[in-house]
């Protein structure tokens, strides 16, 4: 299991560690969530499917999943709002969700999640990283010690 915080947090966020852009806003995200209330977990971790069964990993990978404090599943632009609104930055975020304005916005969500490594790679030269860390919360495979 990933280090969320000491208590139960009010949003996990499920991300892509592989994506140097992902990694950079959940970066941002904790760097601003001063009271922890949100949780990081990588879909990449080692044992991520057996820690979070109801989370399908291939469509967590398609689309950005969190998942409330009392259970809830949102999805793509709906968790990023969510989650910088319980940080109280960036409020502009909630015009995404405005009718006309979602379907455009979630489109383009849409596209720019299937495509993520290569707008990483024109954004930042790195198109997939193999070790992005989110500091310490980011789970890791226990090393196996010779006896």
């Amino acid at each position: 299991m990933s280090i969320i915080s000491a208590d139960s947090p009010l949003l996990t966020i499920y991300y892509d560690s592989f994506c140097p852009l992902c990694v950079n806003e959940m970066r941002q995200l904790s760097r601003f969530d001063s009271k922890k209330l949100l949780g990081f977990t990588d879909i990449n971790a080692f044992d991520f499917e057996v820690d979070y069964p109801h989370i399908d990993k291939a469509k967590a990978s398609d689309i950005l999943h969190g998942q409330t404090e009392s259970g809830e599943i949102l999805l793509g632009l709906d968790v990023t709002v969510k989650a910088w609104g319980l940080i109280g930055k960036h409020r502009w975020l909630r015009a995404l969700r405005w009718p006309i304005i979602k379907t455009v916005a979630d489109l383009a969500y849409l596209f720019f999640a299937r495509h993520r490594y290569r707008i990483s790679y024109l954004l930042t030269g790195r198109a997939r990283c193999e070790t992005c860390i989110l500091d310490t919360q980011v789970k890791t495979k226990p090393e196996i010690k010779d006896k």
